[in-house]
């Protein structure tokens, strides 16, 4: 079975197994609905309905939990009840034995779930269903942060041995991968590592084939035997004469599909450098970790010294499917180095969107913000500027751009100058938050964002307008200032600026 997407999720889930093998839950499987792998098969939530017919509110993968109170009676209507719920790809089915509705499994759903492959799960009178939902979302959490430490370290570990060229930044993907990697050039396998088959198989060439017949940034899955196999383009040229190919005998989870993101946009790197690929490897892992080494990545890549960060969030009712793509973010950016994550879009472009960009962007759901150009070492000092001119575009409702206007006086100041200045004077508020995570910092950025306004600083902050006063209190104790003063105001914003937030 083969699949092609534009942009592969990276939804968390935890396998059916986690959930099952719970103590605390005392869930029964019932046997004869296992079908071969069930329980290895995702859930990302556990979510109760009664209603007859729940599939057309499904999105997949869930753990749906019952307690029977509109079964039908009938087997046919069971049968059917239960077809709808595998069809909408529910991962199993968790029926809650209760005194007051079934106090035994009904034989008809038993049967139905066998018939169909559907994972019955027999829930005791004892386990509530909100212990269910409750494990689970500590599972997802737990999975998340896993999944999260396992990206970093990969991101890391990657970017180093894209120094040592194709072959070592090949062979650190297929580790990372647990798989083996192949680079297919237009004709060749230009690289590759743990025991890539060779030639590569007809299924895999045909679906190589199938992607570059494509448009766009696309990737594509295929069974292949008892394994897997992934074929996505490298970027950031993104074109279809470079694919990565990587295969196994286990699915690619989200982890797997942004650790082979990375791994494919430093292939993309590299391989675009020749000769030089030592060189742009290492300017490429400073570049990803914030060192002082990633000038010839941007010269590579924007074609210039200089570049932009532009970082955007959601507007209004947010982004739709399509605008939330990076693919889509990439075309609209003119840029490939995009990062969509948690909701919030990062860029590196060489030139300042033009101002009917932005405005697309904002009728799409996207508010953006661009920075002021700077060096591509300085390009991690940048998240300063940008965090804080996106708070400023939030409050105002509309796009910022640094520079943009004649009262910008940024040419003005040294850099190093403005980062001291900052660094003094709000080193008390620094101090006080790693003390006690008390957000002054951030507190102080959103409500001079808001003008002094309490009720939209504390919903965007998400806490009561009485703990926004009370947090500027202890920010005027300990800077010392009366922030009734529009020149202190100027002044701590302009200091905001220079200092990353928390």
């Amino acid at each position: 079975m083969t699949s092609i997407a534009d942009s592969p999720s990276t939804e968390v889930n935890v396998p059916l197994r986690a959930v099952v093998g719970n103590r605390e839950l005392a869930l029964d499987v019932v046997p004869e609905t296992l079908r071969p792998g069930a329980l290895e098969e995702p859930v990302r939530w556990a979510h109760v309905s009664e209603l007859r017919d729940p599939a057309p509110y499904l999105v997949g993968a869930e753990l749906i939990l019952t307690a029977g109170v509109n079964l039908p009676a009938e087997p046919g209507e069971v049968d059917r009840y239960v077809r709808g719920l595998r069809d909408a790809r529910v991962t199993a089915l968790g029926f809650g034995l209760t005194p007051t509705v079934f106090e035994t499994l009904p034989e008809p759903l038993r049967r139905a779930c066998a018939r169909h492959g559907l994972p019955l799960l027999v829930v005791p009178s004892r386990t509530p269903f909100l212990a269910i939902n409750r494990a689970v979302s500590v599972a997802l959490t737990e999975a998340g942060q896993r999944e999260q430490r396992r990206i970093t370290a990969a991101r890391e570990a990657l970017t180093r041995a894209a120094g040592g060229g194709l072959g070592e930044l090949t062979s650190s993907l297929a580790e990372r991968l647990d798989s083996w990697v192949a680079l297919v050039g237009a004709g060749d396998v230009l690289a590759s590592a743990h025991d890539a088959p060779s030639p590569l198989p007809p299924e895999v060439r045909e679906l190589v084939a199938t992607v570059r017949a494509g448009s766009g940034i696309r990737s594509a899955t295929t069974e292949v035997g008892d394994g897997f196999v992934v074929v996505q383009p490298v970027y950031p040229q993104a074109t279809a004469s470079h694919l990565v190919v990587v295969g196994r005998t286990r699915r690619f989870d989200g982890a797997d599909r942004a650790i082979l993101a990375v791994g494919a946009a430093l292939l993309g790197l590299v391989g675009r450098a020749g000769s030089d690929a030592a060189e742009l490897g290492a300017a490429a892992t400073g570049l990803l970790l914030g060192r002082t080494s990633a000038r010839g990545v941007a010269r590579s890549l924007l074609g210039s010294g200089t570049a932009r960060l532009v970082a955007g969030v959601p507007y209004r009712r947010g982004p739709g499917e399509v605008a939330q793509r990076p693919d889509w973010l990439r075309a609209r950016l003119d840029t490939p180095l995009v990062s969509v994550l948690d909701g919030r879009f990062t860029a590196v472009a060489g030139a300042s969107p033009s101002r009917p960009v932005l405005d697309d962007l904002r009728s799409s759901g996207w508010l953006a913000a661009v920075g002021s150009p700077v060096p591509a070492e300085r390009l991690a000092d940048a998240v300063a500027e940008v965090d804080l001119l996106l708070a400023r575009a939030q409050a105002l409702g509309r796009p910022v751009v640094a520079g943009g206007g004649p009262l910008d006086f940024d040419a003005l100041l040294a850099p190093d100058a403005a980062r001291g200045f900052a660094a003094q004077a709000l080193e008390p508020l620094v101090a006080l938050d790693r003390e006690g995570d008390r957000s002054l910092v951030l507190t102080l950025r959103t409500w001079l964002a808001h003008h002094g306004g309490w009720e939209p600083t504390a919903a965007e902050l998400g806490v009561h307008r009485n703990s926004v006063r009370h947090r500027i209190a202890q920010v005027e104790r300990a800077l010392d200032v009366d922030l009734a003063d529009p020149e202190n105001r100027m002044r701590l914003w302009f200091a905001l600026r220079w200092v990353p937030e928390p």
